[in-house]
């Protein structure tokens, strides 16, 4: 039998047809299907403008330019998180300050305003795994404090929170549209935004600085000749991977609530495994399971990596929990002595397992029956 994945894009003919079109416009590059792309997905959203960029990472980036963070500030973010996170802090010369994570596995904000210092520039949120972060209470949080609320949703497309989906509701919110995400360019990131001299800024440093981008210039019946008027970036998304982009947003909704249902059939499933403790979605949350999670409590027969071996000799691919980056060799120096208790524990006891679209009724019960499987043998 063939091993099962963690995850699995979701793409047809439909998004193979749209890179073909484009193609054959010989505008394969930055381009009017972007611009199409950005639109819709700002529709979707509920913001008023949206940028495309090459990533998640680069949209990060490009926020925290855009937010003002620079070299002597702080960011105050979680260690627990994929570690681009904090490295985009990096990249703007200032300095991430890791705060715990709670049972959500998103930021703690009781800890965040005790890091709160005068060197604080802005507060990252990480939705993490889709899950979202309590919005309102780091935008209060920034206003009372005059600080950047950054929003990293890069697992986040098609979750919602209070109503409303992520990406409506605050000025700086970047989106990942890896393979691992819920839906994918190949590649590719978003910043939504409600700003107007925002986005007109992201989409001058997304092009080399560049006055006048090469849509305007190609349009136009007149010469043009462009202007580099500050240090920029070439973070462009291709128009191929907007046109695929484009074809992933139409089903987004569609991929969520199957999604969702696979989630349901894993909790029931799992519910009466007493060493199993399952994630509960707040009423006020409305989840695209980006991934599935279980969080396996110490002190039992099976670890956490006994357990994934275990699935991984039955053929069922899993994933550790969220990293913590304050661990990593590329944190270590500058982290040294410090201790996120509650991100460790988090981390080093949890577990992803396979959750994709279209995934079939047999691959379900499979996973179903392994996690069984192994649990009853313990």
């Amino acid at each position: 039998m063939s091993k099962l994945p963690i995850a699995k894009p979701y793409l047809t003919a439909d998004e193979a047809q749209g890179a073909y079109d484009v193609i054959l416009t010989n505008w394969v590059t930055q381009g009017p299907k972007v611009q199409e792309f950005e639109e819709k997905f700002a529709a979707y959203v509920g913001s008023k403008y949206a940028v495309a960029v090459s990533n998640c990472t680069t949209a990060l980036h490009l926020a925290m330019i855009v937010a003002g963070v620079k070299e002597g500030d702080e960011v105050i973010c979680p260690s627990m998180s994929y570690i681009a996170t904090a490295n985009s802090v990096k990249y703007a010369g200032a300095k991430p300050v890791f705060a715990e994570v709670g049972p959500d596995y998103n930021i703690d904000i009781e800890h965040v305003k005790a890091l709160i210092t005068p060197k604080t520039k802005a507060i990252l949120i990480v939705h993490q795994i889709g899950i979202p972060s309590d919005i309102d209470a780091y935008s209060k949080l920034c206003k009372e404090k005059n600080l950047v609320l950054i929003e990293d949703a890069a697992c986040a497309a098609g979750s919602s929170y209070k109503g409303k989906k992520i990406g409506s509701h605050s000025d700086l919110v970047c989106f990942s549209f890896h393979p691992r995400k819920v839906i994918t360019t190949g590649d590719g990131g978003m910043i939504s935004t409600n700003r107007e001299d925002y986005s007109t800024r992201l989409k001058l440093l997304r092009q080399h600085g560049m006055s006048v981008n090469d849509r305007v210039r190609h349009a136009s019946d007149k010469i043009i000749f462009e202007e580099h008027v500050e240090v920029g970036y070439n973070y462009r998304m291709t128009d191929i991977q907007a046109a695929v982009g484009i074809k992933q947003l139409e089903k987004l909704d569609m991929i969520v609530e199957a999604r969702r249902k696979i989630a349901e059939r894993y909790n029931e499933a799992f519910k009466n495994i007493p060493q199993i403790e399952l994630y509960k979605e707040n009423t006020d949350h409305h989840v695209n399971y980006q991934s599935y999670v279980i969080f396996i409590k110490p002190g039992g027969k099976l670890t956490r990596n006994t357990f994934m071996e275990a699935m991984n000799a039955e053929g069922v691919s899993t994933r550790r929990g969220v990293m913590t980056t304050h661990r990593e060799p590329a944190y270590e120096k500058e982290c040294k002595g410090l201790k996120l208790p509650k991100s460790e524990f988090y981390s080093d006891n949890s577990v992803v397992l396979p959750l994709f679209y279209p995934m079939t009724n047999e691959e379900i019960e499979r996973v179903i029956s392994t996690v069984r499987k192994i649990f009853n043998a313990a």
